[in-house]
């Protein structure tokens, strides 16, 4: 699945570059009213991109061309192509992946934001949250509630629990810094790493093949819970699965997701627009109730399947900590499985 994917992205990447898609060469004039060209790229789901693009080409008469693959592979393009960019917008990363490969824009939108979420870098702009959260079978659970990450070490839960693999899946490695900061305060303490060797052992050598097959695993009754994230269970549940999400009592970290623009877009002007659309109040109202994505801008309207933020606790992720020992914390994580088999 990933190599046809990345297939894919590679096959609309030529395909843009052979119809002239991006290019700064033909001497065109940047529009900054309806019409023109804009070339985002993304990571995020297809939901998103079908509900955004399509909105954003009524609103305003440009066309949009979109570019979808991995994070990892994107940012590689968009360092690559640094002197000559055809992308003008990324869509999905985190913010320390804004950098110098980025121009500087801070929409007139991002006041209306909670203040938390706010641009104070002045590269990334933050348009919706997810959480690490538990899924659980209602049909599955039994008498004895699932509410926190200590319930999943329950003897009558081996083998049971649905959960992915941190070192290649980007929610599963959320998940690990999750508990680990949850449960053991920081992510070395030897409290958050005996908690994590004990959840291996009641995983009982299952792993999820994507994040995807963690929750519909759980909403499938293949298993009693999924260790996942907000915006597939959330999609469950607003489906009528026999499914209900917990947030973790001893905490849930909520990570942003990031829009900025390429450094020397092409079509800045459409850039900036297409960033201020984002977060307008329309879009963040599709974000709650269209779609299962937790909105950012304080006046946002939420739908039934996702939990006010002021009924979760949450606990805040050392952002910069994480990205700088990603690798440590995943080789230790791939030891201890190792280990534990």
């Amino acid at each position: 699945m990933r190599t046809r994917k990345l297939l894919t992205a590679m096959t609309v990447f030529a395909l843009m570059l052979a119809g002239g898609c991006g290019s700064s060469s033909s001497g065109k004039s940047d529009p900054a009213s309806a019409g023109g060209k804009l070339v985002v790229y993304t990571p995020n789901s297809k939901e998103i991109v079908a509900e955004i693009v399509p909105a954003f080409e009524k609103k305003t008469g440009v066309k949009v061309e979109v570019l979808e693959a991995g994070a990892g592979e994107i940012l590689t393009r968009v360092k690559a192509e640094a002197n000559s960019p055809s992308a003008d917008v990324l869509l999905g990363a985190v913010r320390d992946q804004f950098d110098k490969y980025f121009e500087k824009y801070v929409s007139p939108n991002d006041k209306y934001l909670q203040k938390a979420s706010r641009n104070v870098t002045g590269l990334a702009t933050a348009y919706i949250s997810n959480g690490s959260v538990l899924l659980v079978n209602d049909k599955l659970e039994g008498s004895h509630k699932i509410q926190s990450y200590e319930d999943l070490l329950r003897p009558e839960l081996r083998g049971k629990i649905a959960a992915g693999d941190p070192a290649t899946s980007s929610s599963a490695f959320a998940q690990l810094t999750n508990q680990l900061k949850a449960m053991g305060g920081n992510y070395t303490s030897r409290k958050g790493w005996d908690y994590v060797g004990s959840l291996i052992k009641n995983l009982d050598g299952k792993v999820a093949s994507s994040s995807s097959a963690v929750a519909r695993g759980v909403a499938d009754g293949e298993y009693t819970v999924g260790v996942t994230y907000e915006e597939p269970a959330a999609n469950y549940v607003k489906d009528g699965a026999s499914v209900h999400i917990v947030y973790p009592r001893e905490g849930a970290v909520f990570l942003d997701s990031y829009v900025g623009i390429v450094k020397k877009a092409p079509h800045r002007k459409l850039a900036e627009k297409f960033v201020d659309f984002v977060i307008s109040k329309d879009v963040q109202d599709r974000f709650g109730t269209k779609l299962t994505n937790r909105p950012l801008r304080s006046d946002a309207s939420l739908g039934k399947a996702l939990a006010p933020m002021s009924s979760i606790k949450s606990i805040k992720e050392d952002g910069a900590y994480v990205e700088a020992h990603r690798d440590d914390i995943v080789r230790q994580y791939t030891d201890l499985f190792a280990s534990l088999q």
